[in-house]
């Protein structure tokens, strides 16, 4: 029997949902008695049976999608649920797991077939939650009576789902995100003050916004009455987060709460707020059995001080009694939401307004969410120095709010999180993660750096295609220099974005699920130099290429079609993922014009975002106005700030760092609909500037930034299994989990690593050079390692070998006489881990050399090479036979003493990398016969600073030597990645010693 038999299918939905609303408060319980309950109000008899509910939904039809839709929510709700409150029905299951879907079955009473039929339509979502490393907790969340007033969090839910059409999953995931940061926040309503600080570390333009308003929207429902949001350091930053809130959380009446009407509204000129595309909550919250939240910040202003601060933040209380957490008070008391930008006068003006209440600060459960948390708010005030300031400005600030407000809890917000878990954990004024640190997942139709880069493919290069290869799809290279001005890139980008924006009105008006909103935005990036001056210049350049393109003309129809042809179509031939593709240029052509015009036809196709000014005067503003434009952007637009409708993007643009620069990826995000017209112009030939400019190839950078990325989450995912009930590490005790993949590239600023330490470095097939020997003064550290090389000393053989290499792209030829010894990895290990060292310079060395040693995969021995000089002026005696040796005069460096500069002779190092693999053939017969793949070369360096003097029987005082030396590990032996640089936090309680053993 179809749907459309069943004249009372519309009452059987009314039925189903007022079941379903009953149990969730309970949990799943049995359907048939719930339903029959209902049904006899609406007299439905036979029509309400669970065969008529498996009937209807695998006849399909509009009541159908409605029932599937309700029980997708609600099943969906019940997969993941997690947490005390769930044993009594979950069985004790797993969240998301075919065993938890079968306990809400049992729940409900299903019958097999209906069991059958939802499993189909509705299938289990297996996907894992976001990682967590975390400190041991006390659960409070779901414990015994319940806590606060549910309210926020099903409204914010409620709008996800119907006003962003967010899927159930979707809309589950950000919930169980949230949830994994509420509980490890510190119990709002607890009679004992606990100050918890997380990080969150999710991805660039991934929606991170959402779930600090997810975390917000639970903290107030449980308790929290002050929430402070650190929206970024720039004003176009701070506002967007700001009406992202108010619209999606706060809600229509909160916003207009003490405005006299809709008129005086700060949103009365905003397209949303007219469309009523702001949550409403259908009346006042406080006359709804909850709480209203009361804006401290508007879109416009930032936090003021007295007139706004001090009243509005002495929170009343209905006991007076009772302190502010008692549950009694929370439960009736206003939120306070303040969104305030990171700037050292705003911060200061709310640190004066809080001390002014001190006394009730005390009694306040608040939330400080910090967004871009590694920008501005860490500590980068260099420790050594004792002439500077111990904190910067901004960190200063955050420290004294956090002194303020011992109920405060600290949650950061980063997608390149190096710069904070660089923190000192013993600082504890400082924001260190000390209590959890949670990386989300990937979320789904997300374009990141995977997906414009071909990582760990095994596909060769020759055979890949738009079909298997990212970077054949999206990425095209910019040819020439910035110096060069060769406009054929640029005029190319241009072009692909003309395209680009006639496709999305092909698919407004061919494609069923495209409405005339679904591409409010359509953006082209161009990001060249941080310079004013310089935008200003190409400003100039693209209006001449826009107004040269004659793109209503034969001259640029015919590019576009040739463009189409060759790019365009083959592209979205194979990746528009089910949205409409024309089959030719002619079936394009009639929507070129019409693009152009949205583009152009206001003679400003390029709007240059350099200032706060742009956003005030609206061009920038995504909000309040559809926008299709070209961008030229450089540090306003390279953090934080979202660049709606982005398709196409021309970058060049260099940086120091790895965070900078991954910041700069504003092509990463959310393209549903148009992923198949993204491309991505990029300089591979970018010089890096300076006295010694080299070629950077920029896309090279970001898949090494990525794997830096990848390898830190990886190990997070490592290290959060618990095991016995308990977590392996604190965020404290997380081993080294910052990689560097790119060795030009430092994973943050300069000044956000003073407490950063190499950990590890993975040199295969590089010339190492250790240069941290104990100094002059430290006999005993010196004399201890001459003594462990003296038995090497002793078996180098009894004549030199003629070594050499020739250079064939230079014609020069080095050579030099040197005696060897090979060794086991053994051995050379068991030197390695002797030797003495100031400080810890050798460590990370010596974690690759351990690795590639014991693993016995890569390493099969290491040929010691001893070289000579070619006259016998500089020799010295050693060992017990006695071996006349060459010695080699070095110096300190001052400026870094004990340390020296270099210590090798350059002639030496190209035939150690020969050997060991990383080099073509030498055109040398005897250095091609120590050769070998899994060798590694030790070169070995006796170094006197000053000439030795003469004892008097003759023989040379060896006080002083210094048995330095380099190494060259097998090329082969990458171990798990390939030429890689590790780092870990130094932790002040536990400082290092001057004089250390290797290990």
């Amino acid at each position: 029997m179809s749907a459309a038999e069943h004249p009372k299918t519309d009452a059987l939905l009314k039925v189903h949902q007022a079941a379903l609303a009953g149990m969730q408060a309970v949990g799943p319980a049995p359907l048939g008695r719930a339903v029959a309950f209902y049904a006899e109000m609406q007299a439905l008899g036979q029509n309400a049976s669970e065969a008529t509910f498996r009937e209807i939904l695998v006849a399909g039809g509009d009541v159908a999608e409605a029932l599937k839709r309700l029980w997708r929510i609600q099943l969906t709700d019940w997969d993941y649920a997690a947490g005390p409150t769930t044993t009594d029905w979950a069985s004790h299951t797993e969240p998301r797991t075919d065993e938890r879907r079968a306990a809400i079955h049992d729940q409900l009473g299903l019958e097999p077939a209906t069991r059958k039929v939802l499993d189909a339509e509705i299938p289990v979502q297996k996907t894992t939650g976001p990682v967590v490393i975390s400190q041991k907790r006390e659960p409070w969340r779901g414990v015994g009576t319940q806590r606060g007033v549910d309210w926020y969090w099903p409204a914010y839910e409620r709008y996800l789902r119907e006003k962003k059409g967010w899927s159930p999953e979707t809309t589950a995931d950000l919930g169980d995100a949230a949830e994994r940061v509420i509980e490890r926040l510190a119990d709002p309503t607890s009679p004992e003050a606990y100050q918890s600080k997380g990080l969150v570390v999710g991805y660039v333009q991934s929606g991170k916004t959402a779930n600090f308003t997810g975390v917000i929207a639970k903290a107030i429902d449980a308790g929290y009455r002050l929430i402070i949001v650190l929206g970024g350091t720039l004003n176009l930053l701070r506002a967007q987060t700001q009406r992202r809130i108010d619209m999606e959380l706060v809600g229509r009446e909160n916003i207009l709460r003490g405005a006299g009407s809709e008129i005086e509204s700060d949103y009365a000129d905003d397209t949303a707020w007219l469309r009523n595309k702001f949550l409403t909550h259908g009346g006042m919250p406080s006359e709804l059995g909850a709480f209203d939240v009361e804006r401290l910040t508007t879109r416009a202003d930032d936090y003021k001080s007295l007139a706004q601060g001090i009243r509005a933040l002495q929170i009343e209380k209905r006991e007076k009694a009772l302190p502010l957490h008692d549950p009694r008070n929370l439960d009736h008391a206003a939120a306070r939401l303040m969104v305030v930008k990171k700037n050292k006068t705003v911060l200061n003006k709310l640190v004066k307004d809080l001390a002014k209440i001190k006394g009730l600060l005390g009694e306040i459960p608040a939330l400080i969410i910090d967004d871009e948390s590694d920008e501005a708010s860490p500590n980068t005030a260099n420790p050594n120095r004792s002439d500077g300031p111990d904190r910067t400005a901004i960190n200063q600030k955050l420290s004294e709010l956090l002194g303020l407000l011992p109920r405060a809890q600290y949650v950061g917000y980063t997608a390149t999180p190096f710069a904070n878990v660089f923190i000192d954990p013993s600082d504890t004024r400082d924001i260190f993660p000390k209590d959890f640190l949670i990386s989300l997942r990937r979320p789904d139709g997300y374009m990141g750096v995977q997906d414009f880069h071909d990582l760990d493919s095994k596909i060769p290069p020759q055979q890949r295609t738009v079909t298997n290869s990212n970077e054949k799809a999206y990425v095209r290279e910019i040819g020439g220099s910035i110096e060069e001005e060769d406009d054929t890139s640029l005029r190319k980008a241009l072009d692909m974005f003309v395209l680009s924006g006639a496709m999305k009105i092909y698919r407004e008006a061919v494609d069923p699920r495209v409405d005339e909103n679904y591409f409010r935005h359509h953006t082209m990036l161009v990001h060249e130099s941080r310079l004013t001056a310089e935008h200003s210049e190409l400003r100039g350049r693209l209006l001449r290429l826009w107004d040269e393109g004659g793109y209503t003309g034969p001259s640029g129809r015919e590019r576009l079609r040739e463009l189409f042809e060759s790019d365009l179509l083959p592209v979205s031939r194979v990746r528009a993922d089910g949205f409409a593709v024309p089959s030719s240029y002619d079936d394009l052509a009639p929507h070129v014009g019409p693009a152009w015009a949205r583009i152009g036809a206001d003679d400003r196709p390029v709007i240059v975002v350099n200032g706060d000014k742009d956003i005030e005067r609206g061009e920038a503003d995504f909000d309040r106005r559809a926008i299709w434009k070209i961008l030229i952007g450089g540090q306003k637009l390279s953090r934080g700030f979202t660049v709606e409708g982005l398709t196409v993007t021309y970058y060049r643009r260099r940086a120091g760092n790895a965070s900078t620069m991954m910041q700069m990826g504003r092509w990463f995000g959310f393209r549903k609909g148009y992923q198949d017209l993204v491309r991505l112009w990029i300089g591979r030939k970018e010089s890096s500037g300076g006295l010694r400019p080299q070629d950077i190839d920029l896309y090279d950078s970001f898949e090494a930034i990525c794997r830096d990325e990848e390898s830190f989450r990886a190990q997070l995912e490592q290290y959060s299994v618990m095991v016995n009930g308990k977590p392996q590490v604190t965020p404290a005790q997380v081993p080294p989990l910052v990689s560097q993949h790119f060795p030009k590239l430092k994973p943050t600023s300069r000044n956000k690593m003073y407490n950063a330490r190499l950990a590890e470095i993975r040199t295969p097939g590089q010339w190492s050079e250790p240069t941290a020997y104990p100094a002059e003064n430290q006999t005993a550290a010196l004399r201890h390692n001459a003594d462990v090389w003296l038995p090497v000393l002793d078996r180098l053989s009894d004549t030199p070998k003629h070594f050499s290499f020739h250079n064939a792209d230079t014609g020069v030829t080095h050579g030099f006489d040197a005696f060897t010894v090979l060794l086991s990895p053994q051995e050379a290990l068991a030197i390695f881990r002797s030797l003495k060292w100031h400080g810890q310079h050798f460590a990370p060395s010596l974690t690759y050399l351990e690795e590639i040693s014991e693993s016995r995969r890569d390493l099969d021995d290491w040929l010691v090479v001893a070289p000579q000089h070619s006259s016998s002026v500089q020799r010295v005696t050693v060992g017990a036979r006695k071996r006349s040796l060459s010695w080699f005069s070095r110096k300190r460096r001052p400026e870094r003493y004990p340390l020296f500069g270099a210590i090798s002779d350059p002639k030496h190092r190209a035939v150690a990398m020969r050997i060991a693999g990383s080099l073509a053939n030498s055109n040398d017969a005897i250095t091609e016969q120590h050769v070998s793949p899994r060798r590694g070369v030790i070169t070995l360096y006796p170094v006197l600073e000053q000439r030795p003097s003469v004892t008097a029987a003759g023989e040379a005082d060896l006080k002083g030597l210094v048995m330095a030396f380099s190494f060259v590990a097998p090329a082969a032996a990458h171990g798990r990645d390939n030429k890689v640089v590790r780092f870990t936090t130094i932790d002040s309680a536990q400082e290092d010693e001057a004089i250390i053993d290797a290990t």
